[in-house]
């Protein structure tokens, strides 16, 4: 109600809002007026030949009950916002409350974060509680995208093969789900050149990871490669400081084969991973990246 673009609609909120508080204290004087209309006390009105409707006056006990309703509409109007731009003399909002319950919320767990604080993510591998909080924060935070398996699909990354775009160390991950991340794949086709180019430049792609190709095209979109080695690097290996992924390992993040190389490289992709530095607390990030990193090296994690 707070965040009218007009103050002509918060006016508009406020004067409705009004004009209804005081109409039904109006209808309640009006109802509650006795109106003689017959000298037996009804209406005149007469139903299956003897049922009357009588014109008693509203009970006493009603019409407490709905002044009592409209003054504390009346004093709620006052203390919380309601009318229009007008936040309350308490000043709540539903923003301040949900931050308010998350920090009382890390306040109380700021004890049990506190042990964790400085250990290694080999260290926080190893301790069950750890792993069991994080486990609960992935659910929360990150299971919505990266599914509950944390295997991704389509457009989201598989968090357990151990193929990072941007790096796998605990520091890195962390930064990732702090800050979030913008990953772009701009459209490359006009550089390429023409569509027969791009076909082949995606033959030689697959070739690079072993994959089903056409040797012939592939060995003719290799010097067209050029265009994409600014990112993926010459060796096609890709760039973690950009984000630029392996084209040789078969980890495929939007589709494999010559169809989906081809869209790629025609329209481009942008990808999104959203910052959690204003809803998780740093102790809270320590813990979940541990987690995340975990489930890429369970084998490395067991051996020692």
């Amino acid at each position: 109600m707070s965040d009218f673009f007009n103050n002509g609609w918060s006016i508009f909120i406020a004067a409705v809002t009004i004009i209804s508080l005081l109409a039904c204290l109006a209808l309640l004087m009006f109802a509650s007026r006795r109106k003689v209309m017959a000298d037996d006390n009804t209406t005149g009105h007469v139903w299956d030949v003897d049922l009357r409707e009588m014109n008693n006056p509203l009970p006493r006990w009603w019409m407490y009950l709905f002044v009592i309703t409209v003054v504390f509409a009346a004093i709620y109007l006052a203390l919380y916002p309601g009318l229009g731009k007008f936040p309350g003399t308490l000043g709540w909002s539903s923003v301040g409350q949900y931050k308010s319950e998350q920090q009382r919320a890390q306040e109380n767990m700021a004890q049990i974060f506190a042990k964790f604080k400085g250990k290694t993510a080999e260290e926080l591998a190893k301790d069950s509680v750890a792993m069991g909080i994080g486990e609960r924060l992935f659910g929360n935070n990150c299971a919505q995208c990266h599914g509950s398996d944390a295997r991704g699909s389509k457009g989201f990354p598989n968090l357990t093969d151990g193929d990072w775009l941007y790096g796998g160390s605990l520091q890195t991950i962390a930064e990732t789900i702090t800050k979030g991340r913008m990953g772009v794949m701009p459209p490359m086709a006009a550089a390429v050149g023409t569509a027969e180019d791009v076909r082949n430049v995606a033959n030689y792609v697959l070739s690079l990871s072993g994959g089903a190709h056409n040797s012939v095209a592939a060995q003719l979109g290799k010097p067209k490669f050029v265009v994409c080695a600014a990112c993926h690097g010459p060796d096609g290996k890709g760039n973690p400081a950009l984000g630029a992924p392996n084209l040789t390992d078969k980890v495929w993040l939007h589709g494999w084969g010559e169809a989906a190389i081809v869209a790629m490289v025609n329209a481009g992709k942008t990808n999104i991973m959203p910052a959690f530095g204003e809803r998780l607390n740093a102790e809270q990030i320590h813990v979940l990246a541990a987690y995340v990193w975990s489930m890429s090296q369970t084998s490395a994690v067991a051996a020692k």
